[in-house]
């Protein structure tokens, strides 16, 4: 197999090793409600804390990678990884599992962003880059494909500790590979991290997740809820400031200025905001509206998994000659439908005839936006600087997934718990009442024992569901409209572009 092939390989693996862990973790969600005794903001910050750790630490980690080298960035990023998966199996509070996942968010973002800039490096001719680019956005549907069912196999035999243990294998054969096969490649000029943006940076993404997803917990108009939001807004503002007034940012804010740049990283936040949130909402709905099995759950993820990646490649392909935006935008609409056509499910809904169209038209919708918005946000710089660019990417996937999770599983518990409160208040003791708002775990388990709990558990379910999913949809929409608007409209012959150089210079006209 010719080099770049195995490079290319190793930087995909582990870009699925990182997926993996994510669609692992949710199709766990419901064992992990009963095992671990989980509400729904425990299972948020299950998910949330890697994503947090991700978002918050990817560029300063693509930063790092570039100055120091990307090779011993993966390896390292990797051996880390792996690690902390292993001591996530040994845990058996969610507070301990919560405090690894934030460990494992802060090794993959040191993994994340050397694999864009190892292909932007590798790839130097934008055809080629583009089909890279495309398998490496195939292997995120790859991890939402074979991640619910590797799950969902290891759930029906063995504990919920077993889905960490199979991530330690694959990230150990990953990083042997990265040891042979990746070359090294650095830019010493790349100056020091931009200390105090840094810190802002972590702390408004932290201060904002935090507000979110505790806002149900303390109500939306509370003093805590309100003060969290201010804090957030203050501290995004200073660190714009910081950015704008420092010899070397950690983030140019200049850059958003350049459409290609910043629309591009909307559309994938948007993308990464629906993809996330729809995950975590709908392996409850299989497991606790449908009762189907892990297994059976991950089964029905293939759909959706299965079409992204398809639509990464062709997307990929289509871009370059039809123009960014015409595929992009679609892209964006199409999740849009979706979300709305999700919202209004029954609990009956019958599985081959709607679930399966929604999903295929989801993931078509995320495969569409990704893997274009990722070659517009990498066109903008030069491959010398790929880390920034990579890490600027990911980290658009990473606050969207975060924001996703906290602001779709917040607004969903918040309803929930509203619909059961008035439906069971005087009906159920008020400790019970309690325990089942906070977690549809407990109140599925309930529900097998009271009668007639099990409808309402069921509608008020169902009531969070609609909620979060037509803000959701309602925000994809606009996403397209202000895509239309924003992206690049350029095109090129790849047949004439084979031998054409990325520099990330070249004007692209709109």
């Amino acid at each position: 197999m010719p080099r770049k092939s195995l490079i290319l390989l190793t930087v995909c693996l582990a870009t699925l090793t990182i997926n993996l862990s994510t669609m692992i973790v949710n199709i766990a969600l419901p064992s992990l409600a009963d095992e671990l005794d989980a509400g729904t903001r425990d299972l948020l910050w299950i998910v949330d804390g890697y994503n947090l750790a991700f978002a918050a630490l990817v560029l300063a980690m693509g930063s790092l990678s570039d100055r120091f080298g990307r090779r011993p960035a993966l390896v390292l990023g990797l051996a880390g990884f792996g690690l902390s998966s292993g001591a996530a199996a040994l845990v058996d509070s969610s507070g301990q599992l919560i405090a690894l996942r934030f460990a494992m968010g802060f090794f993959a973002a040191v993994i994340f962003p050397t694999t864009l800039s190892i292909i932007a490096n590798t790839f130097t001719e934008r055809r080629a880059r583009a089909s890279a680019l495309g398998l490496w956005g195939a292997s995120v549907g790859v991890g939402v494909a074979i991640g619910p069912v590797v799950g969902g196999i290891l759930l029906e035999h063995y504990s919920w500790h077993s889905v960490f243990w199979a991530l330690v294998p694959l990230t150990v054969a990953t990083m042997g590979m990265a040891i042979a096969f990746v070359p090294e490649s650095r830019d010493p000029s790349v100056p020091r991290i931009d200390r105090y943006g840094f810190a802002v940076s972590v702390a408004a993404l932290g201060t904002l997740t935090y507000t979110i997803i505790e806002g149900p917990e303390h109500g939306w108009r509370s003093t805590e809820t309100l003060t969290g939001f201010a804090v957030a807004a203050a501290l995004i503002a200073a660190f714009i400031a910081i950015e704008r007034a420092v010899e070397h940012p950690m983030i140019d804010v200049t850059l958003f200025l350049d459409r290609r740049f910043s629309a591009a990283c909307a559309a994938v936040t948007i993308a990464f905001f629906a993809l996330f949130g729809f995950i975590f909402l709908i392996t409850q709905f299989f497991q606790f509206i449908r009762d189907y099995t892990p297994l059976e759950t991950g089964l029905r993820f293939l759909p959706v998994a299965l079409s992204l990646a398809v639509a990464s490649i062709v997307g990929a392909q289509l871009a370059p000659r039809i123009g960014t935006k015409l595929v992009v935008a679609p892209g964006l609409a199409l999740l849009g439908g979706a979300f709305l056509w999700i919202s209004q499910i029954p609990a009956d809904v019958d599985y081959p005839t709607v679930v399966v169209p929604q999903m295929l038209m989801l993931g078509i919708g995320i495969g569409l936006v990704s893997t274009p918005a990722t070659e517009s946000i990498m066109q903008v710089l030069p491959p010398a600087r790929a880390g920034v660019g990579s890490a600027v990417n990911d980290a658009t996937r990473e606050l969207g997934g975060t924001l996703g999770v906290a602001v779709v599983g917040s607004m969903f518990a918040s309803r929930y718990a509203d619909a059961l409160r008035s439906a069971l208040e005087g009906r159920v003791e008020g400790t019970v009442l309690d325990r089942a708002a906070d977690s549809v775990g407990f109140a599925d388990v309930a529900a097998s024992q009271v009668p007639g709990l099990s409808a309402v558990v069921d509608a008020s379910f169902l009531d969070g569901l609609e909620l979060a999913c037509v803000v959701v949809g309602v925000l994809c929409l606009v996403g397209a409209a202000a895509g239309l608007l924003a992206l690049p409209g350029d095109r090129y012959d790849p047949l004439d572009a084979e031998d054409e150089p990325v520099d990330g210079t070249a004007r692209l006209d709109a």
